[in-house]
């Protein structure tokens, strides 16, 4: 039993991680662009079908893949951002924050229904990026797993490192807390508007890419994850990329946990995203801010 809870907790630990990624992603683009983005879970599937289709027709190895699938979704969300978003730059846009999730929402069914013509309703799964598993004892992981988990810890470093040693970070940062303030220091907010778009769908189809060879591929695979990490979002703070860490790694374990231990195990996984929910009330009652949340003004 104990051995059968590590492994529950470890994989959650995984999953946690992958949320994070997502999580992180949706946290950049909401704290630069004030806008919910419901194309998230859309661009975290693209990723997935950009990293399978780049070892099966260009051969290239599945660790690199992950790399083309992140520069891949990250252009795809440049180009959604310049041929759609730009009007929520403009003074004479009104009600901006529904405009945002208006158009997010549509190029969300946009880009499944795209997969679904194009890819087909089939499942699809990747080559593994390592083969065989990890044995301790009655201790046992897939390599798959245990480098989603090291990939993820990588890119989440890597975005923390680039959001606070570098120049062009620390101007996200500006443009986060006063788009005026950073316009006055020479910085082009429209700019980084793009690059927090475009990092954001970075984050999104590396996780996706991640995940294919453990869960196969699918149109619809990013509904769950998406509605998981608007709910990461809230529970870490909203705009906070530690809160959004932090809360994918809680709501990761909090669920494989809950599957572990819920006296029904046919039931169990149905419950498992409402139980991440539970979670979340229970964390906005006693701090309704989330984690590290801040105070949020829209892009007006």
């Amino acid at each position: 039993m104990a051995d059968y809870l590590l492994v529950q907790a470890l994989n959650g630990l995984v999953i946690g991680v992958i949320y994070a990624v997502i999580a992180a992603g949706l946290t950049v683009i909401f704290s630069i662009l004030r806008i919910v983005n419901f194309a998230h879970g859309e661009v975290y599937m693209m990723g997935g079908y950009f990293a399978y289709f780049a070892i099966k027709l260009l051969g290239i190895p599945p660790m690199g893949a992950v790399l083309v699938a992140m520069a891949l979704s990250l252009a795809l969300s440049v180009v959604v951002e310049r041929a759609f978003l730009t009007p929520l730059y403009s003074p004479t846009t009104e009600r901006k924050g529904d405009y945002g999730i208006l158009v997010t929402f549509g190029i969300s069914i946009f880009l499944r229904n795209i997969a679904l013509i194009i890819f087909g309703p089939y499942p699809l799964r990747p080559p593994s990026f390592i083969t065989g598993a990890l044995i301790a004892g009655g201790f046992v992981m897939t390599w798959d797993r245990v480098f989603d988990a090291a990939a993820g810890v990588l890119m989440l470093i890597a975005l923390l490192w680039f959001m606070h040693r570098t120049s062009w970070g620390e101007a996200l940062n500006a443009v986060s807390q006063s788009r005026e303030s950073a316009a006055i220091c020479g910085i082009n907010d429209q700019r980084f508007y793009m690059l927090a778009f475009g990092l954001g769908g970075a984050l999104a189809g590396g996780a996706g890419a991640l995940v294919g060879p453990i869960y196969s591929l699918s149109p619809s695979m990013g509904l769950i994850p998406d509605t998981q990490a608007f709910a990461i979002v809230i529970l870490g703070g909203m705009g906070s990329v530690a809160g959004s860490i932090l809360a994918g790694l809680l709501i990761g374990v909090s669920e494989s946990m809950f599957v572990a231990l819920f006296p029904d195990p046919s039931r169990s996984l149905t419950y498992a995203q409402a139980f991440s929910l539970l979670v979340l009330m229970v964390v906005l009652l006693v701090r309704p801010t989330g984690f590290f949340g801040r105070t949020h003004t829209a892009l007006e």
